[in-house]
């Protein structure tokens, strides 16, 4: 269990917060999409949650403990891929002959195994490697980790697509009941069939925080070939062969795939009137 409590961070007094007075509970069992606009404090977040930052106010807990204290006993249970980064200039067996060491749950067939979903071989040199190869190294590496709580920051960037459909089939695979994963992006139709929960944010804010089940309950999205459902449509986009429709769900339809980028879109221009259709106390005859 991650418990954010009243948190805030700002990088300079000369500029404005990053986050102001988040609070946020992230269950085991979980995969978590942070979506949000470039700027909006995502990757921030994640550095906050792995205790790499000192926040403004507030903390972050890893089931009941303090992660800024950065213990080994904390720091063993947590994984952050980062976005940007780089590998020393050694084997992939010498990186994971140091590196495997702190974390315990560390599995070498499981790292076997995601090196050839992503069809690398083991015994290839870190410098030999493209970017996006580099990336799948490292994916591949925390996952083997098997750590309660796995930071994914912009996973799919760099990767082609058939690597985006291997990061995608080990995501399934290897999340359990005991496990955290929380996935920043923007690259929404990526991950569109493998989250369980969305947490939409803006500058320094979050618009909301919701499950899949119960955005469905809320509302349906579907493409239409004419536009006569248009004025009934929450929002809106042309799309190929029609419009792609977000519009209540009152009850009497079945639910429907979550179109992400229809509801980011809409998360952006209304905020709260989001929130508003997604209170767990919401009428939904009334959205």
């Amino acid at each position: 269990m991650v418990n954010i409590e009243n948190l805030s961070f700002s990088y300079t007094t000369h500029r404005p917060p990053v986050l102001v007075d988040l609070n946020l509970v992230l269950e085991p069992g979980r995969i978590y999409g942070l979506l949000g606009p470039n700027g909006a404090g995502k990757s921030t977040l994640l550095h906050l949650i792995c205790g790499a930052l000192t926040p403004s106010a507030g903390h972050v807990l890893l089931n009941g403990e303090n992660v800024r204290t950065r213990k080994p006993s904390i720091l063993e249970r947590i994984f952050l891929v980062p976005e940007e980064f780089a590998f020393p200039k050694v084997s992939l067996d010498k990186f994971i002959a140091n590196t495997a060491p702190f974390y315990p749950g560390f599995d070498r067939a499981t790292m076997n195994h995601c090196l050839e979903v992503f069809e690398l071989e083991p015994q290839q040199k870190l410098t030999d490697l493209s970017m996006g190869q580099r990336k799948k190294v490292l994916l591949s590496f925390g996952f083997a980790c098997h750590t309660e709580l796995l930071l994914l920051d912009e996973p799919t960037n760099g990767l082609d697509i058939p690597g985006k459909i291997a990061f995608r089939r080990l995501a399934a695979e290897l999340m359990d009941d005991s496990r955290i994963m929380l996935i920043s992006t923007h690259q929404v139709r990526d991950l569109d069939q493998l989250l369980d929960h969305l947490l939409l944010t803006n500058s320094q804010s979050l618009i909301a925080s919701a499950s899949i089940p119960l955005i469905q309950s809320r509302l349906r999205f579907l493409r239409n070939a004419d536009a006569s459902l248009l004025p009934e449509a929450l929002a809106s986009m042309p799309a190929p062969g029609g419009y792609d429709l977000m519009l209540p769900n009152l009850g009497d339809n079945d639910e429907t795939q979550v179109n992400l980028e229809l509801l980011f879109q809409f998360a952006m221009e209304q905020p709260q009137r989001l929130r508003e259709i997604l209170r767990p106390d919401a009428n939904p005859f009334l959205i």
